[in-house]
């Protein structure tokens, strides 16, 4: 590693800082045409009283910003994601390939079923497979995201119950739990209670049955949990809730552990969304695009979203006849290049694929963790899953906090990890390698971490000030956010 690290003393000018009145990247033929004014044709308050502030460049100096703006930006092509439960893998190239054939990517929602044979096909299958995978009954591939698919699952717990009489309205989730988790239940009407973890980092099985009453609808898991710990329990856990008459769920966000494994239908979980774009390989960089469809367990189908793609004979067809619907859920049945991509991938890899996956990310996740067992606290000590949680507390002690050893990664030419959550960790920084990266990539990652361990003891000062060999240094976050000044451009004019 290199212990020199310089700052970059060259920094990019912003495009309205290049600018200079007078300049132009273009040159138009003159005008065949008589000219009319925008005046004429469109209405007076769409018409505007003085030209767009626009930066005024030549050609060569737009397309040499904008080439620089993209070398700056990282992506799973250039780098390690080590993002713990965003699972940023890399996507193979065919799934891309497959996406962008005309017949998928130019196909119109609006066209007839006899015209998209092939893409309800490609749908048809897609749901198998996933049911397959989880061992549901049937699945919905409507969601665009898996919060969707959390508020997608929690309407059909509300239309279960409400089909049975019952007003259940609460729903329990451990306290280590993703964020949306709660979000979706109270967005779909539902109250949430909490339910804390035992000392082995799962979910409280006592604590648990304490809290469960007449009123609990469901009990919402990840598994493994967001501390990339298996719930081991969770055949008693599935027993205590349907002994209740309450549903059991998963939240998919780690599936990626268990694919080829085992299936969620034999762990007694009755509802389970998917994240297509985390475990089957769609990027999903800031924001999007995702897909979280929702399997569902034998006899709670008749509540899925509508349509369901059908077969009859060899005639594929948006089916509506669902009984009990809870609605459409998302216009044109979901991300549909998406759910190609998924299709792609779950093609290519096959089942016993789906097995290596899993194995290779729970070797990759381990062999990391063990490595800095020496230089970070484990406040879990036990073998992970596909990811595992580490804690910065001891150099806390040196005054640098899991922050600054996120931004000082950096200068190591690594994309931070998740810092901060879950927020039952002190200083916590969860690390998920999946399975695509080679041994090499993860022994540079293991050194690079080393090396900041070091130097949190040694030298902490250099730490609390990273990065340095990025385009900018460090920001305040605090002022970004309070002061924005959304007139600096208007100004440079």
């Amino acid at each position: 590693m290199n212990e020199n690290i310089e700052k970059n003393s060259v920094s990019e000018k912003l495009i309205f800082e290049q600018s200079k009145k007078g300049k132009r990247g273009y040159s138009l033929s003159k005008l065949d045409v008589p000219e009319i004014s925008p005046a004429k044709i469109l209405p007076k308050h769409l018409v505007r009283s003085e030209p767009a502030r626009l930066p005024e460049v030549s050609e060569p100096e737009i397309v040499r910003h904008y080439v620089n703006l993209s070398k700056k930006n990282y992506s799973v092509d250039t780098g390690f994601y080590p993002l713990g439960s965003c699972t940023m893998k890399y996507n193979p190239k065919i799934n891309e390939k497959m996406s962008s054939l005309a017949g998928f990517s130019l196909l119109h929602p609006l066209v007839p079923e006899e015209q998209c044979q092939g893409a309800l096909r490609l749908m048809f299958e897609l749901e198998k497979m996933l049911c397959s995978i989880s061992g549901m009954g049937r699945a919905t591939l409507q969601p665009s995201a898996g919060a969707q698919g959390e508020l997608c699952g929690t309407l059909i717990m509300r239309a279960y119950f409400k089909d049975r009489g019952e007003e259940r309205k609460e729903i329990i989730i451990p306290d280590s739990a993703h964020g949306t988790n709660p979000a979706s239940a109270a967005l779909a009407g539902m109250t949430v209670k909490t339910v804390k973890s035992c000392a082995r980092g799962e979910l409280d099985l006592d604590t648990l049955k304490q809290a469960v009453n007449k009123n609990t609808a469901a009990l919402m898991i990840t598994n493994p949990n967001t501390l990339g710990l298996f719930e081991s329990k969770v055949l008693e856990i599935a027993s205590v809730m349907h002994e209740n008459g309450s549903l059991l769920y998963l939240d998919g966000a780690n599936l990626n552990a268990m694919l080829g494994l085992m299936k969620p239908g034999d762990m007694g979980f009755d509802i389970v969304h998917f994240n297509l774009h985390k475990s089957f390989s769609t990027p999903h960089g800031c924001g999007g695009p995702g897909a979280g469809p929702v399997g569902v367990r034998k006899g709670l189908e008749k509540y899925l979203p509508v349509p369901l793609v059908g077969l009859d004979g060899e005639r594929y067809y948006f089916d509506y006849n669902v009984p009990k619907t809870i609605g459409s859920f998302h216009a044109f049945y979901g991300n549909f290049l998406v759910l190609v991509r998924a299709y792609t991938y779950l093609l290519t890899v096959g089942n016993s694929g789906l097995r290596e996956i899993s194995e290779n990310a729970i070797l990759n996740a381990n062999y990391i963790m063990h490595s800095l067992k020496k230089y970070y606290d484990i406040p879990y000590d036990r073998d992970c899953m596909h990811e595992f949680v580490l804690s910065g507390i001891r150099q806390k002690k040196k005054e640098v906090r899991v922050l600054d050893i996120a931004k000082r990664l950096m200068d190591y030419g690594f994309h931070p990890p998740t810092i901060y959550f879950p927020l039952i960790v002190s200083e916590s920084m969860m690390i998920e390698p999946t399975e695509t990266e080679s041994l090499e990539t993860m022994d540079k990652f293991i050194e690079a971490m080393k090396a900041i361990a070091i130097e949190s003891e040694n030298a902490p000062e250099k730490v609390r000030h990273a990065p340095y060999t990025l385009s900018i240094s460090r920001l305040d976050e605090v002022k970004a956010a309070k002061e924005l000044d959304i007139n600096y451009f208007s100004r440079k004019q």
